[in-house]
């Protein structure tokens, strides 16, 4: 069976566009409208060269996973080998990290990296609250959207070798290495270094003061040693005023959380959309 999807554009840069400073996900991901067109998608697939079985079972493995802060995967396809295998997922506008870094012009404002953060640390609790890893915490699974961040790619980088190593524990880069929480926690240190910096392992001086012990405490090299991700909700989302814990990333959404550029990329992105679902008119 073909795949029941048309292909709008492309969420993420071309490949070739990919470097260090702006990392890509192990997978390819493109907005999608459904054939009758009247359902709008987040559509993902293997890159080429990737174990599309595996990548197919860890798509319908994240269907019986749900997390805050994550996209539900909704549809898993290709199992008879036709046009590869595939997943769905609801869209919103939303940016990749390293595009929301290159369009801002720069790394983001604290505000925002403590609402990412935050979100982050969040979903992957609730993951491990639930027994299982997402092993793919890395700059390019984080999309922003205008109502918060969210957190991709569940388990689909074990079914390819196009791993971010920069924010790859380095407990896990041997091979055959199994991933682990711990792993997840050092995945959001290198999340958080590099919407602060631009750089997912970078100079212990060019952290922001107030984000300095988080990020390190996620980098360290002896995963014994990493913070939990709970713990880790906490430090990013303080007591509020009255002693309050805020408890969840969505306390730190108050107006102005994405910066200027940054909404109007998502506008601009859904202006584009609407004018390339319009229906071609004949003659003039």
């Amino acid at each position: 069976m073909e795949r029941p999807y048309r292909l709008v554009t492309r969420l993420d840069p071309p490949e070739s566009a990919s470097t260090a400073a702006s990392p890509t996900t192990p997978y390819r991901r493109f907005v999608a409208r459904s054939a009758e067109g009247d359902r709008t998608v987040l559509f993902s697939a293997p890159h080429p060269g990737a174990d599309p079985d595996l990548f197919r079972a860890e798509a319908e493995a994240a269907q019986r996973v749900t997390a805050p802060w994550t996209l539900p995967v909704q549809a898993v396809g290709g199992a008879d080998g036709a046009g590869g295998s595939w997943f769905t997922q609801p869209y919103s506008p939303a940016l990749p990290l390293p595009v929301a870094l290159a369009v801002h012009g720069g790394p983001l404002p604290e505000g925002t990296v403590r609402v990412i953060g935050a979100a982050i640390a969040e979903a992957i609790a609730a993951l491990h609250a639930q027994g299982v890893t997402h092993a793919g915490v890395a700059p390019a699974a984080v999309l922003l959207t205008a109502d918060g961040p969210r957190l991709t790619g569940f388990g689909t980088a074990r079914a390819t070798d196009r791993v971010d190593r920069e924010a790859q524990a380095p407990e896990e880069a041997a091979a055959g290495a199994v991933p682990g929480t711990p792993g997840d926690v050092y995945g959001l240190g290198a999340v958080l270094a590099y919407a602060a910096t631009g750089h997912t392992v970078p100079e212990r001086s060019e952290l922001p003061d107030s984000l300095r012990s988080v990020v390190s405490a996620c980098l360290t090299r002896d995963p014994a040693q990493r913070p939990a991700a709970a713990a880790l909700l906490t430090a990013l989302a303080p007591p509020a005023p009255h002693g309050t814990v805020l408890g969840s990333a969505a306390s730190l959404l108050t107006p102005g959380w994405l910066p200027a550029r940054v909404v109007a990329a998502l506008a601009h992105q859904s202006a584009s959309l609407l004018a390339a679902d319009l229906p071609a008119t004949s003659g003039s």
